[in-house]
């Protein structure tokens, strides 16, 4: 079989296209070089033997032998070889970059909100056939498209004689045409949408009638059309959504802190509401010390493994033994009662029980199919966690560093029992997890995760892949309003010129595990693909970090700014001693006090020029070596925290991959302004009050008096004085006012949904609050207060929250 590629690209001096043909299962690809007359029309032909029922393939431009650019590589090309005849393909195909609306190729959409039944399409025994295919990613969940034209073969314009199409791929929708019943020359037709019902009217494409040129075909030949996408006047999709840690959740039958079965249990209240979105924190397991301090999500030991707090005993077989399985229940009972989470009486009680059921239950799992499945794909990392579970107990310190020379290594052949039973623990994690996120899309709600910036440096990462990481580094954040001080995470920064040597493969395989669960995802500090704050072992205060990475500047460069000596300003680049960085919020230290007033201007010109100017396209460039990689690595839906200290190539990235921003009406990123005016947000952001690491609507209702007035008066527009606390009236006013901005998600708390209901809502407002960013050691306890069979059935705050989203247009 013959296949004719054809596509239309303006290359440069140097420059040339190859056509790159995906292998089954996208780990491979076949290159094939291609041929121009002109420098804009690109060819190649192929002699193929038919393995499959299509091929999936994308163009690159190249510079010599390397790779300058490539297609959006989410949704490649598709050939389907459908015409079981054709023995010569002719394809005309247009490059495709990354679409405006991508986030509705995301699985979120194909796979949850708008989910359509995709198939390939019937074989036909045409003699001469006319292939078309056409991307159109409005359409929604029941909804199918047609073509409808002016030859009698395409209804000549009558809608009832219209002819279906197929989606065979992520909203691109073909349909093969008997090119011996086609005129010969120009057809005009348009696509339609049917939905379904089949009494309303179709809803036409916008836009002028389409046009080809039919030639005339040879026998056992398919000519294959790829046109540009079919718009029509549909309003851009807004949705709403609840954000809570699972580890908040409480049921009736959850053992004292949040499980998988609680998650579902949330999804169909999420269900009920019509809220669509359910973003969770961090579920990887954070078992360190076995306290209370690993109670913190955002520092895992492992960035696959899953928390076993999270395993729900309801879904595993009961022990056997009844003594032990009545003071497990009695045990259960009492920390569900808890207010908040006894993580470690919870946690010990937990690893008790499963250490039981692994007992009683491993002989058995060990066979069963779905289990040798699960380790035969999760092996890579699962050997190297269980052994690093196993040490860490066996030596009393997750600290790698401690543990004696001779501490076992990970090997799948000598594993024993006590790596068997994290095998075990894991397995049932995943099975809960997968079947909760199944359970989630058939309910149409999304699930969103949290991808950490860090990684523990006690933990698996580092102890198996220490290349990848700058162990001599801490992460962490300037000063800013929560923390005057900064902040030091603790975490390894990222050594990213061995990271990019792989292609990011690190960060590509956590990316592909994590989609195994969710749908959406929220980079936790997006900045730190950009430059990270970088705080030097042991320094302990943020103030002793600088950006990296980042152009330093030379001893000339600071005496040009009229600055000589004063070395206390600065601090020595982490990589070349010959470079300095200004020290952040020196003017509120002594060193800056010694200055006299000219001096303090030079050196303020300095200062902001670094931190606002001097690194703006470098760091736009670091970011692009990174995040395209990253964001092109699955079909979640990419949404980024980027606040804080935020330089102006944030916005360009974010805007270039189509990365939806989070946006805070108390935390506006125009410096101008108060409070961020909600009628200003981009559509393509995500929209909340408050974080986990931020106070809940009432809480910051009384934490700053004249703020609040200044808040009530301006953007809420109401005169007199503030009332407080919260009125549950008024707390539903705000909540309106965020979910009628622009932003396609308005993702609120639980703690803020709730606020709507004077009756519901925690009477102590601050117990609502999750973390507090500016102690280091903070507990992370937080479970809602009533329980969620509790909540289903409170009919009239259902109710109004689902009106709240209703006439906001989000469902």
């Amino acid at each position: 079989m013959k296949i004719l590629f054809n596509v239309e690209y303006f290359t440069t001096f140097g420059e040339s296209l190859v056509l790159n043909i995906l292998s089954e299962d996208a780990a491979k690809t076949s290159q094939h070089k291609m041929s121009t007359l002109d420098g804009q029309h690109w060819f190649v032909e192929l002699n193929m033997t038919q393995k499959g029922a299509f091929i999936d393939y994308y163009y690159s431009v190249m510079k010599g032998d390397e790779e300058s650019r490539h297609e959006w590589l989410v949704e490649p090309h598709r050939l389907e070889f459908a015409a079981t005849k054709a023995s010569r393909y002719t394809v005309y195909d247009h490059w495709i970059d990354i679409p405006e609306d991508a986030y509705m190729y995301s699985s979120a959409f194909t796979d949850c909100i708008m989910a359509r039944k995709r198939e390939l399409s019937s074989k036909n025994e045409y003699q001469r056939t006319v292939r078309l295919k056409v991307r159109a990613p409005q359409l929604r969940q029941g909804e199918r498209l047609a073509i409808v034209g002016e030859p009698v073969q395409l209804g000549a314009w009558n809608v009832l004689k219209s002819v279906p199409m197929t989606e065979h791929e992520c909203h691109e929708w073909v349909v093969s045409l008997d090119a011996l019943k086609m005129p010969v020359g120009r057809i005009e037709f348009k696509f339609i949408v049917f939905n379904a019902d089949p009494n309303d009217a179709p809803m036409w494409e916008e836009g002028a009638n389409r046009s080809i040129d039919l030639p005339l075909l040879t026998d056992d030949s398919v000519i294959v059309y790829e046109l540009s996408q079919a718009t029509f006047p549909v309003y851009p999709w807004k949705g709403a959504g609840v954000v809570v840690p699972i580890f908040s959740l409480r049921s009736e039958g959850s053992f004292g802190v949040g499980d998988f079965g609680d998650l579902k249990l949330m999804i169909d209240w999420a269900a009920k509401t019509d809220l669509r979105f359910l973003q969770v924190l961090p579920i990887n397991d954070t078992n360190m010390t076995g306290t209370w301090q690993d109670s913190y999500p955002y520092n895992s030991i492992s960035i696959y493994a899953l928390h076993p707090q999270y395993t729900d005993f309801r879904q595993l077989p009961e022990i056997k033994d009844k003594e032990k399985r009545d003071q497990f229940e009695a045990l259960r009972q009492e920390l569900n009662a808890l207010p908040q989470i006894d993580y470690e009486r919870m946690f010990n009680a937990k690893m008790d029980y499963l250490r039981e059921l692994f007992a009683q239950e491993w002989a058995k799992v060990s066979r069963r199919a779905s289990y040798k499945e699960f380790f035969e794909q999760n092996k890579e990392w699962l050997v190297p966690y269980a052994q690093f579970c196993v040490n860490r107990d066996k030596y009393g310190t997750a600290d790698f560093n401690q543990w004696p020379e001779n501490a076992p290594k990970p090997s799948s052949s000598a594993a024993g029992k006590e790596q068997a039973f994290w095998y075990f623990v894991q397995y049932n994690l995943d099975q809960q997890m997968h079947a909760a996120h199944e359970y989630a899309r058939q309910h149409r709600v999304v699930l969103k995760g949290d991808i950490p910036i860090g990684i523990s440096r006690d933990g698996v990462e580092a102890w198996v892949e220490p290349k990848y990481f700058n162990l001599n580094g801490q992460a962490g954040a300037p000063p800013d309003p929560f923390s005057a001080d900064g902040q030091n995470w603790g975490f390894p920064t990222y050594n990213w010129d061995e990271m990019l040597k792989d292609g990011c493969q690190w960060w590509v395989r956590r990316f592909r595990k994590m989609a195994q669960y969710f749908d959406a995802y929220r980079i936790d500090h997006v900045l730190g693909f950009f430059r990270i704050w970088e705080i030097p072992v042991p320094e302990k205060s943020g103030l002793e970090g600088q950006f990296s990475p980042a152009l330093g500047l030379s001893r000339e460069e600071i005496e040009a700014y009229g600055i000589y000596g004063h070395d206390d300003l600065f601090l020595v680049d982490h990589k070349r001693a010959d470079r300095w960085h200004p020290r952040i919020a020196v003017q509120y230290q002594a060193p800056y006090e010694k200055l006299d007033e000219g001096e303090k201007y030079n050196f303020n010109r300095l200062y902001n020029d670094y931190f606002y100017r001097r690194n703006n396209q470098f760091w736009y460039q670091e970011a692009m070596k990174k995040l395209p990689r990253l964001t092109q690595a699955t079909r979640m839906l990419c949404c980024a925290e980027d606040l804080g200290m935020v330089p102006d190539c944030v916005p360009w990235v974010m805007n270039e991959l189509r990365i939806l921003s989070l946006e805070i009406q108390t935390m506006p990123k125009d410096p101008t302004v108060r409070f961020g005016k909600l009628s200003h947000n981009p559509y393509r952001s995500v929209c909340t009050f408050s974080t986990h690491d931020m106070p809940t609507l009432r809480q910051w209702w009384d934490e700053d008096a004249e703020q609040t007035q200044a808040y009530y008066n301006g953007p809420l527009r109401r005169s007199g004085d503030a009332p407080h606390p919260l009125p549950g009236w008024l707390a539903k006013d705000i909540v309106s006012r965020q979910l009628t901005s622009p932003s396609m998600l308005c993702l609120l708390s639980l703690q803020d949904w709730l606020s709507i209901d004077e009756r519901l809502r925690l009477p102590d407002q601050n117990a609502e609050r999750i973390n507090i960013p500016a102690n280091p050691r903070h507990y992370w306890r937080y479970r809602m207060h009533l329980n969620i069979e509790q909540l289903l059935q409170e009919n009239d705050f259902n109710e109004n929250v689902k009106t709240l989203v209703l006439q906001s247009g989000r469902k």
